[in-house]
């Protein structure tokens, strides 16, 4: 049995990144339903503020630790986590295993220019891999046809582009139409991949600031960074209730 960590009601799966999309590509090879989350304290803290949301993570197949807030949250908790599990390294590593075993890829979300920029830039680095359809993410969500359609394409992974919580709902309130495959939410991923937007510098990600990267670079993120304190004090507070327990 695969070991958990609850961070504030969210479980989260005790892996490192490695085995994680070792486990991933098992779970498509034996053509299992997958929905993957890679949360960090804003998805934590949504969460928190919406029951429906949370609901919606509750139907995830593996939550894991896509932020160094989580990672350390769950080392103050005494539960410590082995890594951060981000969604592009993992999104990249499964194009990789795409390439290499013939996996049919769904890509959906974000500008249909950055969709088509993002679509290039993979079929370069992975001359090989089939992508079997795409759609930007300007649409209605509760549009049965788009489902559809994707469901038809039978993809082995989905990658959704919709941003936090947009893609997590979509996924849960569709993931019973798929038969098989792996979807899960990738945020800005396709706008690195299409590179509209730049990933952290290597310096940046050792010391785990990528998100001061971000900020530094979009400092509109402001009001999304007030979730970091916030969540800081409910790990506190989630300590303080385990010791008196």
């Amino acid at each position: 049995m695969m070991k958990h960590i609850t961070i504030m009601n969210v479980p989260f799966l005790n892996t490192d990144h490695h085995s994680f999309v070792y486990l991933l590509n098992k779970r498509i090879q034996q053509k299992e339903k997958t929905f993957v989350v890679t949360a960090n304290p804003e998805v934590v803290m949504k969460a928190q503020e919406d029951l429906h949301f949370m609901q919606q993570l509750q139907q995830a197949t593996y939550i894991v630790a896509d932020g160094i807030g989580i990672v350390k949250a769950a080392k103050i908790l005494k539960q410590p986590l082995p890594e951060r599990v981000t969604g592009y390294d993992t999104m990249i590593d499964l194009l990789k295993l795409a390439e290499k075993n013939h996996y049919r890829i769904f890509l959906l979300g974000a500008q249909e220019e950055t969709l088509q920029r993002a679509i290039t830039n993979i079929q370069n680095q992975f001359p090989n891999i089939e992508i079997v359809g795409c759609k930007d993410g300007y649409f209605n969500l509760e549009s049965n046809d788009i489902t559809d359609h994707i469901v038809q394409l039978q993809p082995d992974i989905t990658f959704v582009a919709l941003g936090c919580p947009r893609q997590e709902n979509w996924i849960a309130n569709n993931l019973s139409k798929f038969n098989h495959g792996l979807l899960m939410g990738v945020g800005g991923s396709f706008d690195v991949i299409a590179g509209k937007v730049q990933r952290a510098p290597v310096i940046f990600q050792k010391l785990n600031l990528e998100w001061l990267y971000r900020l530094i670079k979009q400092p509109t993120r402001w009001r999304r960074m007030l979730a970091l304190p916030q969540f800081a004090f409910h790990i506190v507070k989630q300590k303080k209730k385990e010791k008196v327990s």
